[in-house]
């Protein structure tokens, strides 16, 4: 009696290799478009699956995995999981796996251009150029340089010291905040209401903890230097946006621009289901749509790299990049 291939979900839209590589050990339901399916639907898929490649929208708790009784891992197309109850998937016997390392240089990129881009008003510049008034140089759109500047880094993380590592030679000086860690060279240490006093710019580069939950709210903008622009690449619940918006209204904050975003942090009950529509129409402001680990070469890899933790989990091995020890998933191993 041959038996019943494995049967791998595939929640997003993934290059075509994947699914090839991942067709060569069972059989795939990918969604094929770039639009996520709803939770109800990635349950309805995933209820008699035994491999789920994940992404950034999918949120997987404890009721989600009692619904899915096959299931034996979830390799997730990301490096930040909150979206994903590990303790309960570890309870339940599934791997869980991350990309950990593809997605740094792409996310320190990013916050690069996004800090020089905000300062150096690019949004307007290109506005003024799209309405058709340019009409030779002006003295206008005048704006801050990263030469002779201060930039506060939150999160000296693998991100956060790609960051710093990009800004060496733009002449700032940095100070990276992460108590207890031991800071590269070029990066002074510092804490936060240090940074938050001293800092041009500040970069937020932490994983979303109920530690970091909104850790840059009312009170810390309040102790920001004046005029200081805010850069948040890491988790958009780290950000109080409504008060961010009162700020920029207040004009205490210079500017704010983010590539993540309060509503992504599906795993939050009471996270907003929009933007704050004043952020979005505020003309100090420079948004992303989750850009971060956007390079189609660095997304390939990613994807790839998920594939083979369910190849190996598949196979009785343990995946390369787990993040959990799931006793039942241990008890399962060949080697």
């Amino acid at each position: 009696m041959t038996p019943t291939a494995p049967r791998i979900v595939i929640s997003n839209w993934v290059h075509d290799a994947v699914i090839t590589r991942l067709w060569a050990i069972g059989d795939v339901d990918a969604n094929r478009c770039p639009t996520p399916w709803s939770q109800r639907e990635l349950i309805q898929r995933t209820g008699d699956a035994d491999a789920l490649l994940a992404f950034m929208p999918d949120c997987v708790d404890a009721s989600v995995l009692k619904q899915c009784p096959r299931l034996k891992v979830i390799a997730c197309a990301l490096k930040g999981f909150d979206n994903f109850d590990v303790d309960a998937c570890t309870d339940a016997g599934v791997w869980v796996t991350i990309a950990p390392d593809l997605l740094t240089n792409p996310t320190a990129e990013l916050a690069v251009g996004l800090a020089i881009s905000l300062a150096r008003r690019v949004r307007d510049g290109d506005a003024m150029m799209r309405a058709g008034t340019f009409k030779g140089w002006r003295p206008v759109l005048y704006g801050k340089g990263l030469d002779q500047s201060v930039v506060g880094i939150v999160g000296m993380g693998a991100v956060g010291r790609a960051v710093a590592a990009r800004l060496a030679g733009f002449g700032c000086r940095i100070l990276g905040v992460d108590p207890g860690r031991a800071m590269p060279d070029g990066v002074t240490a510092a804490d936060l209401d240090v940074a938050l006093a001293a800092s041009d710019y500040l970069i937020l580069a932490v994983p979303l903890t109920p530690a970091t939950l909104h850790l840059i709210g009312c009170e810390s903008l309040k102790r920001m230097k004046p005029g200081a622009l805010l850069i948040n690449i890491g988790r958009g619940s780290v950000v109080d946006e409504g008060a961010v918006a009162d700020a920029l209204e207040s004009a205490a904050l210079g500017g704010y621009a983010a590539d993540v975003y309060e509503m992504e942090d599906w795993a939050l009950p009471s996270r907003p289901r929009s933007i704050d529509a004043r952020l979005l129409a505020h003309p100090v402001t420079l948004f992303t749509p989750h850009l971060g680990s956007a390079v189609d070469r660095v997304r390939l890899e990613i994807a790839m790299q998920a594939a083979d933790d369910i190849a190996a989990v598949l196979a009785d091995r343990r995946p390369r990049n787990a993040i959990n020890e799931p006793s039942r998933g241990r008890t399962s191993l060949a080697g």
